[in-house]
């Protein structure tokens, strides 16, 4: 695999072109700031003691009014000195404006696909992974590629630059006094050395505990009911508190060694920097510098230490960069366990109808190795017919239906779509092809209308209230402020439960799926609004095969046949009717009195009556 600098490195590329307009705005900077001392120079020099200024500079000046006169030369040579600081600042401010776009542009779009990867990883894989640590990586981590680039690449080639340009200055002044500068590079190089490994593992650290912050914070918020519920905000404050102050301890450590890295690159250059002045001086005192000279000298000694302290910090950048690439790439290396099978063919329709024939054939599927949750299941659903999956909780309901759009893949066993292993299609084409409904319905921050029309965005807003009156919902969304056009609270929390529902169903009902999961879709309706969405459920599941999960008599009465699961396993199917004749587990879920534990398609109070009659 291709070092980590590389890959990152494919995302500079289409930046190109703001990368190269800022390599020409750093090396203007650079010609700037060798250019900068001099005209302080020529004041101390050809102004001050009167020495003779050199030609270019004396025909600069020749061309200038009352520029041949002490008061004249001093004057121009003091502007000289504030065109060049304005220039180079005007150079340096358009260079980091340049750059914060590039930047920008480079982490948006590591950012991006980092996310499309985190959206193609199966449930498993989520499952695995704390949310406020996936939300960290997506949002800060891909800050490496902006360090990286800007950060270590561009900013070593402009201190390298730099550091030529002022060296080759010093050189021809003094090539004594350039070699003294340069006597401190190899005790920085092993400066480096020492500290470029606790500086990436610190750093690292830094990073893993920030994300635990943020994956407790995420778990908190998104749990806030149940922690109120029960009175756990000191607890969970205390977590975070524990959290917080580890993550204090980590940030101090990695500062630390900062600090104690800037300490001895500070401690090296102040040494370079007074031996280079008490020799400087004593050269002026023999007459072998001139004090312009000299000046020149020590201003070129503190812009030549500061690219290779620069040079030197750079190792620090470094650090972080990879620390924060290496948790990027964790992901981004990650394989999908569910994922589209290279010789993938398209959804296959049988003799141009809609409805799908949903086939399982010895399916065993595990979530942990060695405990299966289905045990060899198999059944055959006709296109347009409606299966209803019920038993005892955990008897593998939702995890059957969760396999036909491929939110797992079987460990044994076929699912099929008209014939075809739901493995060989296209997946998008077949997750196009199911509408869900789920017993939490799911609702996003957008209005009434987008999250009606969230899995067919194409749709005109007279199919949306069709099927909004056909969920039942149509009637208390005109009573919104704004109607179709309310925009709906986090996970739609201004609305209630009932109302959650029926915006889940209209959305299902839009999709004119081939095939319908409805897991507790009537969960939170009461028996008239049940009716009625009931009512309108039919009207669409003639045109889909349908498998239902529920616990409601009157849902499951209506379904053509009836599958009953025990620990993984089908051990009963036929109608209603015929399961209570046949007095097998199904009939005794029904007719065991209320709250014993096994408890399976509710039959409660006036339906657990009409059951027994």
């Amino acid at each position: 695999m291709k070092p980590w600098w590389f890959r990152l490195g494919r995302y500079a590329r289409p930046q190109a072109a703001g990368l190269a307009g800022v390599a020409a705005l750093m090396l203007a900077g650079v010609a700037l700031e060798t250019l900068r001392p001099w005209p302080m120079k020529w004041i101390m020099d050809g102004v001050l003691a009167e020495r003779p200024l050199p030609v270019a500079a004396s025909a600069w000046l020749a061309r200038l009014p009352a520029a041949d006169t002490p008061p004249g030369r001093l004057a121009w040579l003091a502007a000289l000195t504030v065109a060049l600081y304005a220039a180079l600042q005007t150079v340096r401010t358009l260079q980091a404006y340049v750059q914060s776009g590039i930047g920008l542009r480079m982490v948006f779009d590591l950012g991006a696909d980092l996310f499309e990867h985190l959206q193609r990883l199966s449930l498993s894989f989520h499952g695995r992974r704390r949310a406020g640590d996936l939300l960290r990586r997506v949002t800060t981590d891909t800050g490496c590629v902006r360090d990286l680039v800007l950060w270590v690449y561009l900013l070593a080639a402009s201190s390298l630059a730099s550091l030529g340009a002022m060296l080759a200055v010093m050189w021809r002044l003094d090539r004594g006094l350039a070699a003294l500068a340069l006597a401190v590079a190899p005790a920085l190089g092993l400066l480096i050395r020492r500290f470029a490994r606790p500086l990436t593992d610190r750093s690292a650290r830094q990073q893993q505990l920030e994300a635990e912050i943020m994956a407790l914070a995420e778990q908190t918020l998104t749990l806030l009911p149940l922690v109120q519920s029960y009175a756990r905000e000191p607890a969970e404050t205390r977590r975070f508190r524990r959290l917080s102050r580890r993550t204090v301890q980590a940030y101090l450590a990695n500062i630390g060694a900062q600090l104690r890295f800037k300490i001895g690159t500070g401690a090296l250059t102040a040494l370079g920097t007074a031996a280079l002045t008490a020799l400087g001086g004593w050269r002026v005192l023999q007459g072998r510098l001139t004090p312009g000279e000299l000046w020149v000298f020590l201003s070129y000694l503190a812009a030549l230490y500061a690219p290779m302290e620069t040079l030197a910090y750079l190792s620090m950048g470094y650090a972080t960069a990879r620390a924060s690439a290496r948790r990027v790439f964790e992901i981004l290396d990650a394989q999908a366990d569910v994922r589209d099978a290279p010789d993938a063919v398209p959804l296959p329709v049988v003799a141009g109808r809609r409805p799908a024939r949903v086939q399982f054939e010895r399916v065993t599927f595990g979530y942990e190795p060695g405990r299966p949750a289905l045990r060899e299941v198999s059944l055959d659903v006709a296109p347009g017919e409606t299966v209803a999956l019920v038993g005892p909780t955990g008897a593998g309901k939702s995890t059957l239906v969760s396999l036909i759009p491929r939110f797992y893949d079987p460990q044994a066993g076929v699912v099929r779509w008209n014939g075809t292993d739901v493995r060989r299609l296209r997946l998008a084409e077949l997750r196009g092809a199911i509408a869900l409904v789920l017993q939490e319905a799911w609702l996003l921050p957008l209005t009434v209308a987008e999250n009606i029309a969230y899995g067919r965005p194409d749709a005109d807003r007279a199919a949306i209230e069709r099927a909004a009156r056909l969920a039942q919902a149509d009637e208390f969304i005109r009573r919104l402020p704004q109607g179709y056009e309310t925009v709906l609270g986090e996970r739609g929390v201004t609305l209630s439960g009932g109302q959650r529902q029926r915006l889940a169903i209209a959305r299902a009902l839009l999709r004119e799926a081939a095939v319908l999961i409805l897991d507790e879709p009537t969960s939170a309706l009461d028996a008239a609004t049940e009716a009625a969405v009931m009512a309108g459920l039919a009207a669409l599941q003639r045109d889909c095969t349908t498998f239902v999960i529920a616990h409601r008599l009157s849902t499951v009465r209506r379904a053509t046949r009836i599958a009953v699961l025990d620990g993984g396993r089908i051990v009963e199917v036929g109608t209603h009717e015929a399961l209570l004749a046949a007095g097998g587990l199904y009939s005794r879920l029904h007719l065991q009195p209320p709250g014993s534990a096994e408890r399976p398609p509710a039959a409660t109070g006036a339906e657990e009556q009409t059951a027994r009659t």
